[in-house]
């Protein structure tokens, strides 16, 4: 999909193994894009801290658990919270959420594989941040794109669901370079895959050795109670 909003330009790895965009000005042009959004990334943060909310960026694949977690995060979480969601298409995610009760608005991106500072901040005048503690951003369900662009949030969260597998850490090292937690979900199914936790924490300690890991299945009461408690620990304000 990244052929289609452009972002595979704005990966690091691209810049400096692509020819066709390593001259001056094919450069000035990708820095410029991500400038435009770090800055509206920061006024998103400034919002955010005029309001008085934490903001938390959930990024993972599709299918990993990001909206059932949030679906069940409110009988676990004593702060009242909103939701940006972000799907190519349809509402469906927004709706399960606005059916328990939560806050929650969608961005449908069309063919854009992430979002940006930008459509974070158009969703946020749909949200009514002065009735809640804490907003989160579930982005488009990407393991590459999501990491390139901040969307103004204070952390990342990322999710990796036991039945993706382990390995999926080293293969896309910068989502997880730049998170500050990962959620091992769906972990009820740790029987019946062969997923290794400890694998899992052997790689991201190399990747990131400053990371927190959480293990967690909406099922056991006892570790939504530990993510809850993170993310109490963890507000900003």
């Amino acid at each position: 999909m990244c052929k289609d909003c452009g972002c595979s330009m704005t990966h690091d790895h691209t810049l400096h193994s692509n020819p066709q965009l390593n001259d001056k000005k094919t450069l000035a042009v990708i820095h410029k894009i991500l400038d435009k959004n770090d800055v509206e990334a920061q006024h998103n943060r400034d919002h955010f801290a005029a309001h008085q909310v934490s903001a938390f960026n959930l990024m993972s694949s599709p299918g990993s658990g990001k909206t059932s977690l949030l679906e069940c995060l409110h009988e676990y979480l004593d702060a009242r919270y909103a939701v940006i969601e972000g799907d190519l298409e349809t509402s469906r995610d927004a709706d399960r959420l606005i059916a328990k009760g939560i806050n929650a608005y969608q961005i449908q991106t069309g063919s854009a594989c992430h979002l940006d500072a930008f459509m974070v901040h158009g969703a946020l005048h749909h949200i009514n941040l002065d009735d809640v503690e804490i907003c989160f951003v579930e982005n488009v369900g990407n393991l590459v794109c999501p990491a390139s662009y901040d969307v103004g949030t204070h952390k990342n969260i990322v999710l990796l669901s036991v039945p993706e597998g382990d390995d999926k850490i080293e293969k896309y090292p910068v989502m997880f370079r730049r998170a500050d937690l990962v959620v091992i979900t769906k972990s009820d199914l740790l029987p019946h895959f062969d997923f290794s936790i400890d694998e899992a924490k052997a790689q991201l300690s190399k990747l990131n050795p400053n990371i927190e890991l959480l293990v967690v299945s909406v099922k056991n009461s006892d570790s939504m109670k530990a993510l809850a408690s993170w993310f109490d620990k963890h507000q900003e304000y």
